[in-house]
């Protein structure tokens, strides 16, 4: 939030003036009033209307409890006492506000003015009384407008027009890997529109969090890196969640965050909407079956590291028959009370002492060409293919999806190559 906006020039016999400030006696009390400024503008002047030479960039300092955000603006001419105009467009903030967004604002701000002194003299001619006048009133908008709205629109003459509008500065997406699946938390249907970009277009009807990124890919028949910027776009808002792929050979074990599940009566409720399952005979979605929430909490505790879903199913049938098992393990890894056990494979050090051995080099070429005879070339080359994962930092999924197998097929693989060891954590 904005807490003032205030226009200061350098007067050739005062140095840096406060001509315009909002909310009044902000920044320069006048002699009746009783109100404390929001800092004391005389020690700050010089960084408000610097040197010439610090001018035409952003400057932002801050005081104990505010951050100004000015951009001072020097205009050399022979027409100006001193041959030179300087002013400058500033705004306070609270020092704890972010203030990309509002960099972008005093930016603009200052551009404009600069437009409107070089067309009409807009300001050095402006003789109005301090706090009145066009630019008061230009400040006095804008302030309540971005306050209240995040934007304004203010007509200043015939040929200018103010168009200013806050957006949200979000953090950064998380990395996004093509094992990674996404989940809408949007209704992504109701935010498109027909001009958005193709990619993006083609993307959205495979966001199920089912398919992972590469699958996505692979299913809108379009480029990978387009689609992840695609999906990266969505992460950024907010529209995306990331999951890793659900397997029934999958591990999952319980957080500390679980005790918040345990007591939160709303959210095991939201829980039950979510993974229980239709009853038959009924329309998709229209009657769902009903579940305890005390059984589900006797679910979610019986998970554990060790323990595979699939095993877990079947160890608890009877109780999982009313409950989809996916929905289950996706909703508490969104809410954080459930955590993926990933797996990763090591080679032994006697596996790394074959594969830099030259004798076993001389081996493998001659394996490789009896291997061409044979027609078993290619299997030794998803072996050689393999190899180059098996350092402890790639889990399963990630594996899996590089080589597009599944998990079985890569624990064939994985025996085939010799001793190697594979760590849950």
């Amino acid at each position: 939030m904005i807490k003032a906006i205030f226009f200061c020039a350098f007067d050739i016999k005062q140095g840096p003036k406060v001509l315009h400030q909002v909310p009044a006696d902000s920044i320069v009390p006048s002699s009746t009033s009783t109100q404390i400024p929001l800092f004391h503008f005389p020690s700050l002047s010089t960084y408000i209307i610097p040197r010439p030479e610090f001018c035409s960039r952003l400057i932002t300092f801050c005081t104990p409890t505010h951050r100004i955000l000015s951009y001072p603006v020097c205009l050399p001419s022979p027409s100006y006492p001193r041959n030179a105009y300087t002013f400058s467009i500033a705004l306070v903030l609270d020092v704890s506000t972010p203030f990309a967004s509002y960099a972008t604002v005093t930016l603009k701000l200052a551009s404009l003015l600069r437009t409107l002194e070089e067309q009409s003299r807009f300001l050095s001619r402006d003789t109005s009384a301090p706090n009145s006048g066009k630019i008061y009133a230009l400040c006095e908008i804008l302030l309540e407008d971005l306050n209240n709205y995040c934007e304004s629109m203010i007509p200043i003459d015939d040929s200018n027009t103010l168009n200013i509008k806050l957006f949200p500065i979000y953090p950064p997406p998380p990395p996004l890997c093509p094992y990674h699946v996404p989940l809408s938390t949007v209704r992504l249907d109701s935010l498109t529109d027909p001009n958005w970009d193709l990619t993006m277009l083609r993307v959205l009807p495979h966001i199920d969090g089912i398919n992972s990124v590469k699958q996505i890919s692979l299913l809108a028949d379009a480029d990978y890196k387009l689609v992840r910027k695609a999906i990266e776009h969505l992460l950024y808002y907010g529209c995306l969640l990331l999951l890793d792929i659900f397997s029934f050979s999958a591990i999952y074990a319980p957080t500390a965050e679980l005790a918040s599940f345990v007591e939160d009566m709303e959210m095991q409720a939201e829980c039950t909407r979510y993974v229980a399952l239709p009853v038959e005979g009924h329309a998709e979605g229209s009657k769902r079956h009903v579940i305890d929430g005390s059984q589900l909490v006797e679910l979610y505790l019986s998970l554990k590291q060790g323990q595979n879903v699939k095993a877990f199913y079947i160890e608890h049938a009877e109780k999982m028959e009313k409950i989809d098992v996916r929905r289950f393990i996706t909703f508490g890894v969104i809410k954080g009370f459930l955590y993926r056990v990933h797996k990763y494979a090591i080679a032994t050090s006697q596996t790394s002492r074959r594969k830099r051995d030259p004798k076993t080099r001389v081996k493998k070429k001659k394996a490789s060409s009896i291997a061409v005879e044979t027609g078993t070339d290619e299997v030794g080359s998803d072996l050689a293919e393999l190899e180059r994962f098996l350092d402890g930092t790639h889990c399963f999924d990630e594996i899996c999806t590089e080589l597009m197998i599944n998990e079985q097929e890569l624990m064939v693989r994985l025996k085939a190559i010799g001793d190697v060891q594979i760590i849950c954590r």
